[in-house]
């Protein structure tokens, strides 16, 4: 028999449901959503951190997914997370950047660079709950241009002393633990390096806590770190790999802020299609208009698709595949998606898309973040476009 005929037998088949355990764990998170995020809307109109929502997740296993089991994790892996995420942001997107960024961008990063002494003295708080942890890459200077970054961390014997500032941190003020990228040398790029710093630690401090038009149950604030002595064994990795590790953890928080937007997207269409489906007349006969409904497919094919183009790449992260390209892609395309969603709920809603009774107006507040942090959408085009030239 050739290979050629041996294929034809041998069909191979993608599935593109969710195994029976991720199908249960999507449930399982649903079930938290309902019973611990009621109060969403009330964080957003009080700029209230969701603590106890933040808390009961922890008790549930949520602050862990990507987590070795050795270490106190589930080890569920980034298309668990993604599935997870997509329902809590759903509900409350304050709720599930914080989640994000403590799994994504912290936990992740640790479990990949991170020696087997650092885990164990920093997982079993993470993990728990007790420490929540921060992202601390942006400054003033540097947002989309990250290797700009000025903040310093001069070695000194055993210790460095690490001098700057950085803005627009995610939970800083909650935060407990920050992974801190500091300039090491003056390579631009390979004078960058990664640092863990701990909150207590004196000279660190929290600045100004940023007045934000969404996710305002989600504190974002400066952290401002003057002549703090950080031990040579808070280093991850080497000097000089901190942009790599950067980079590295960015695709993976790529898939977490595209997750929310696949969240914040479905609630969208979720109000749209209650709302055409309460337009009948007086014998209960449908009277939506053909141009909201056209808007309806278009949302819910995107959603979709955006949903599939996210797990597509979260599976190629789980499996130890580069995915800077696809997460990119994911990013890109689900932030958009979440915009156009959020604006035709408020247009079609009409009323009740602005005052408050539905949803709708702070879903758009709250999604017009998703195309400017974890990298603006015209930078994801360019990570695209250049994954595209040169692949290697």
């Amino acid at each position: 028999m050739t290979a050629t005929a041996a294929a034809a037998l041998s069909p191979q088949i993608t599935d593109f449901q969710l195994s029976p355990e991720l199908a249960s764990f999507r449930d399982y998170v649903r079930d938290y959503c309902q019973t611990h995020l009621g109060d969403a809307a009330r964080f957003d109109a009080e700029t209230k951190f969701p603590r106890d929502p933040v808390a009961a997740a922890a008790k549930l296993g949520l602050l862990r997914t990507t987590v070795a089991k050795e270490h106190g994790g589930t080890a569920m892996g980034n298309l668990a997370s993604c599935v997870m995420l997509e329902e809590i942001n759903a509900v409350c997107a304050s709720t599930g950047v914080t989640i994000s960024v403590h799994n994504s961008l912290v936990n992740s990063l640790l479990g990949k660079w991170c020696t087997e002494a650092q885990k164990s003295r920093w997982f079993p708080k993470l993990v728990t709950g007790e420490w929540l942890g921060a992202y601390c890459l942006s400054e003033a200077a540097s947002g989309s241009d990250a290797a700009a970054l000025r903040c310093e961390a001069r070695k000194e014997g055993d210790h460095y002393v690490m001098n700057g500032a950085k803005l627009w941190i995610t939970t800083g003020n909650e935060a407990k633990l920050f992974v801190v990228f500091a300039r090491t040398g003056p390579d631009r790029v390979k004078g960058i390096s990664a640092f863990v710093v701990e909150r207590d630690w004196p000279g660190v401090g929290v600045g100004k806590k940023e007045r934000k038009l969404g996710l305002r149950g989600s504190p974002t604030t400066e952290i401002v770190l003057e002549n703090v002595k950080v031990p040579a064994d808070c280093l991850l990795d080497k000097e000089g790999n901190g942009f790599l590790i950067a980079l590295d953890t960015l695709d993976g928080g790529r898939l977490g802020i595209a997750s929310q937007a696949l969240g914040l997207a479905r609630a969208a269409v979720d109000l749209i299609k209650a709302y055409l489906a309460a337009q009948v007349d007086a014998k209960g006969r449908p009277t939506a208009t053909q141009p909201d409904q056209w808007t309806l497919a278009d949302l819910a094919a995107e959603l979709d698709a955006y949903r599939f183009l996210t797990w597509r790449a979260a599976v190629l992260r789980d499996q130890g595949v580069r995915c800077s390209t696809e997460a990119a892609m994911a990013k890109l395309s689900a932030s958009r998606l979440a915009n156009r969603a959020a604006r035709a709920a408020v247009s079609i809603l009409g009323q009740a898309g602005v005052d408050g009774t539905t949803a709708a107006e702070r879903i758009l507040r709250d999604a017009r973040i998703t195309e400017i942090y974890e990298g603006a959408t015209d930078i994801q085009r360019l990570v695209v476009a250049r994954g595209l030239v040169n692949p290697a």
